[in-house]
């Protein structure tokens, strides 16, 4: 942690940051990510509290993601045309949005507990998209500030190197305090919870609104992109096309995260064991994190990648099996499987430069602009069906609607679930993410680009080589026959 907090502090002759500014920035990101995290960890068990139809719940939800996913393209239109009299382009969004997000983030948890099924639904709907807008208003800012804080690369390389950490940081936080708060034992409403995380969130990300500086402002104009220019590059680009269907699978039946306390209270009866079950799982991701580089370099991202998915395919399918009655072969299991999934979530966003790559070796345009759209476009779609999947699915199940502030409010009006429903719990727990994985692992069946394909394309798109040559070269060639 020492060597840690030096390396953070170290600022090279030739950097442009200051390092309060770095730090500063770092605090933003951890704190976006505790507000991000109080919404996608929390809010589905929110809602499952306030007694509405799960059905309706998952509905809303999955129209407000879909604007989610869409409403990238509008604002990226709004950003590229604003003009501040500062001449700046990222700080001043960032300061709009400062106040907006906590606020709209504490709002969304005070549903009236006393009001009728119409009327939560449509608050929920409201704040929600609301807290959407304005999240979309700080996210874009806040990722690109970096192209604009230093013209250094080995700067801007160490600078993205260091957000994972703080983001990871901000999450882990925002995942323990809402745990304690809620549960058993404090027994406070999530309403208090997210007005907690909110305050601290705010906090942490004031300093970069006024450490932050923007000296390169005169950049290249990013690349304009519509949802229908994506979508007509996506299908230009075969690669492209399957690894991100495949993604959209993996991610979008992912709905560990949003049903961890329901899991937890109901079939281990303790909801602080989500915290726990993160613990375990955390320890493989960060030792598997330390190996893929190696692994990679060996045996190629693609071959280490299907593996892993596979792995934890036959992990998640022996779990179901097993059951939830045995608490430590849970463990044991979710142990084993968090190594290829940790692997897995290191390298899920390695391939999308190669796709614009063999894009651009194809095609003769360079569209890594729209590329990197399309990562992000998919990515927000898929966290539209997770977020409703889970919700839809335990109106399946039976899932009988309680009303309650807390864990502890739950426990004491003991609402019991039926042994239907509990089961229900468990498979859409452990299995719902186990066939995402399969289905995904379908389409990256037929994902055939290669590491070294890529290399030498690389070196053909930078005039390093002709095409000719390439094609000499590259194991696909006949992909480009006439």
């Amino acid at each position: 942690m020492k060597n840690l907090l030096s390396k953070l502090s170290y600022t090279p002759a030739s950097w442009r940051t200051t390092n309060k500014e770095r730090k500063s920035y770092y605090l933003y990101l951890s704190g976006q990510n505790m507000i991000y995290t109080m919404i996608t960890s929390f809010l589905t068990t929110y809602l499952l509290f306030q007694g509405v139809d799960p059905v309706k719940s998952g509905t809303v939800m999955l129209i407000v993601k879909i604007w989610d996913a869409m409403n990238d393209a509008v604002f990226g239109c709004i950003f590229d045309k604003a003009k501040f009299k500062s001449k700046q382009k990222f700080l001043p969004w960032l300061k709009i949005s400062l106040p907006l997000i906590p606020l709209a983030t504490a709002l969304l948890y005070m549903i009236p507990s006393g009001a009728g099924e119409m009327v939560k639904l449509l608050w929920f709907a409201i704040f929600y998209l609301i807290w959407d807008t304005v999240y979309t208003i700080c996210d874009v800012p806040i990722h690109g500030m970096v192209t604009v804080m230093t013209d250094n690369l080995d700067e801007r390389t160490s600078i993205i190197s260091y957000k994972s950490i703080w983001s990871g940081v901000g999450s882990g936080i925002a995942t323990i305090i809402p745990t304690i708060i809620t549960g058993q034992a404090v027994g406070l409403s999530f309403g208090v919870a997210a007005a907690i995380v909110s305050v601290v969130a705010f906090a942490t990300m004031v300093p970069v609104c006024i450490n932050g500086k923007e000296r390169f402002t005169n950049v290249d104009e990013e690349e304009q992109f519509t949802v229908r220019k994506m979508f007509k590059y996506l299908f230009s680009n075969k690669y492209l096309l399957i690894y991100y269907a495949g993604y959209f699978f993996q991610s979008g039946f992912n709905v560990m995260i949003s049903m961890s306390l329901l899991t937890s209270y109901y079939l281990f009866h303790n909801e602080a064991f989500s915290l726990i079950v993160l613990a375990l799982a955390g320890a493989p991701i960060f030792i598997a994190s330390l190996f893929v580089p190696k692994l990679v370099e060996k045996y190629g991202k693609r071959k280490i990648f299907i593996i892993s998915n596979w792995a934890a395919v036959i992990f998640g399918t022996i779990s179901w099996l097993c059951g939830y009655q045995n608490m430590i072969v849970f463990i044991i299991l979710t142990l084993l499987r968090a190594v290829p999934l940790g692997i897995q979530g290191i390298m899920i966003f390695m391939f999308t430069p190669d796709c614009a790559e063999y894009g651009e070796f194809k095609t003769g345009i360079d569209a890594k602009g729209i590329t990197f759209a399309i990562q992000t476009f998919v990515t927000k779609m898929a966290s539209a069906l997770s977020g409703a999947l889970g919700m839809f699915l335990l109106g399946f199940f039976g899932w009988k609607e309680v009303n309650a502030e807390s864990f502890q409010d739950l426990a004491v009006q003991n609402v019991q679930q039926s042994e239907f429903t509990l089961n229900g719990l468990w498979f859409i727990f452990v299995m719902i993410p186990t066939i995402g994985l399969i289905l995904a692992g379908i389409f990256w069946h037929f994902y055939k680009l290669k590491d070294e394909d890529v290399k030498v394309m690389i070196d053909c798109n930078n005039g390093k080589i002709t095409r000719e040559e390439a094609l000499e070269k590259i194991s696909i060639r006949d992909e480009f026959k006439k």
